[in-house]
């Protein structure tokens, strides 16, 4: 793997097709666009988990805490069965989800397991399962939990990862590994989170048991634990468990994030909070409200936070955050007119500065000053200039196409 941050460049980017002539090839940003093959519909059949569990081509994220284990900071390790055998016993997924559920006792606990998908570039030595072939990934929390014998056996994993050198990466954001292993790393850390913080029901406040390989979690009718204090193994009632959605899925926050330009489009307006570096400013952006479309959140966090007026918005990519559970809905807006341009942070003190910045400006920082937060720039850039996130945040996509000709003068000539 390289030990650069990528931007992910799928095949589909390249196609021609009348709508990429038409709008332009599609972003596609970092922590997206995973090489794995999610095989969701496969996720409650346990004969095919059983099988990738087991197989020799199969790979495992680790991690503990979150943190992933790795080689270095820029490469993920992924561990063999064998390596995590003790850990997780080979009759794992020998039940069948209908069984766990009816035999469920809430004594037993049992490692955060999940399947995240099929390598299909790995049909060779892969695991062949009907019309599906490749190797099989999974994500194994270790963090120590739950019986003592349980947080025994994920001690034993955790210290032999280390005795043969890797680490488990304790950072608050990872935008090292490459682009395919980043969206990996994405996908495992995201769903371990959302485990971690569903252990109980939402409803009635009782155990919950994860199901579906790890991305659903659901609130079993019986718990033979109860027999053990003589108690009737039927649990209270739980609306849950009459419902159509009768499972915990795991949660996705849409967030909204925009690049503003000016009305006569020579400016940019960028803001900073206060945990920031010095000259440090980004694009601004906040959670979309209940019965909210994207665009009308565009506008009120714009106008909350700067006090900025915006007319036309427009969609421009995506890229899921798994810090914990955001998906970043990109956006490009403008103002309509200079009077509406007036910035004022009195509204929604959120900010520490908001400024409109001239497109040379900005595009002198993409090309020095661009860099992950905690870190120096590059060693072109001059101290007291402008300081941007780099190309491995959307913010950093959304600036580069609010100030390129072609997006601001529409000159994409339709083939339709």
């Amino acid at each position: 793997m390289s030990s650069l941050p990528q931007i992910p460049c799928p095949a589909h980017t390249q196609a021609e097709s009348m709508l990429s002539r038409h709008f332009g090839r599609e972003t596609v940003n970092y922590f997206s666009s995973s090489p794995l093959n999610r095989l969701s519909f496969l996720r409650t059949e346990h004969p095919f988990l059983s099988a990738a569990l087991k197989h020799p081509s199969t790979r495992f994220v680790i991690l503990n805490n979150l943190a992933p284990l790795t080689r270095s900071p820029s490469e993920l390790y992924y561990a063999r069965y064998d390596e995590i055998k003790k850990y997780v016993p080979e009759n794992f997924f020998d039940k069948s989800e209908e069984d766990m559920i009816k035999d469920y006792d809430s004594r037993v606990t049992l490692p955060h397991l999940i399947f995240l998908g099929l390598d299909e570039s790995r049909k060779g030595d892969g695991l062949t399962w009907k019309i599906y072939s490749g190797a099989p990934y999974f994500a194994l929390d270790v963090t120590p939990k739950g019986s003592e014998e349980q947080q025994a056996n994920a001690k034993d994993v955790i210290s032999t990862m280390e005795a043969k050198g890797m680490t488990f990466y304790q950072t608050r954001v990872v935008m090292t590994f490459s682009a395919d292993e980043a969206a990996i790393y994405a996908q495992a850390r995201a769903l371990a989170d959302w485990n971690n913080r569903n252990s109980f029901c939402g409803t009635c406040g009782h155990t919950t048991l994860p199901v579906n390989a790890g991305t659903k979690r659901t609130c079993p009718p019986t718990d033979a634990a109860r027999i053990a204090q003589g108690l009737p193994a039927e649990r209270p009632a739980c609306t849950t468990r009459t419902t159509i959605s009768n499972l915990s899925f795991p949660r996705t926050d849409p967030t909204i994030i925009v690049a503003v330009i000016s009305s006569d489009a020579k400016r940019v307006l960028l803001g900073r909070s206060k945990r920031f570096p010095p000259n440090w400013y980004s694009t601004l952006a906040g959670f979309i409200e209940p019965a909210e479309s994207v665009e009308d959140a565009v506008r009120r966090e714009v106008w909350e936070e700067a006090g900025v007026t915006l007319s036309r918005v427009v969609i421009h990519s995506s890229q899921p955050w798994p810090y914990p559970a955001n998906l970043m809905i990109g956006a490009i807006a403008q103002v309509s007119d200079p009077v509406h341009e007036e910035i004022c942070l009195q509204h929604d003190p959120e900010l520490e500065d908001a400024r409109w910045f001239n497109v040379e400006e900005v595009e002198e920082a993409l090309r020095i000053g661009t860099s992950p937060l905690g870190e120096k720039a590059g060693p072109e850039y001059k101290e007291g200039g402008l300081r941007l996130p780099p190309p491995t945040a959307i913010a950093n996509q959304l600036i580069r196409a609010a100030i390129s000709t072609e997006f601001l003068t529409g000159e994409k000539h339709s083939k339709m």
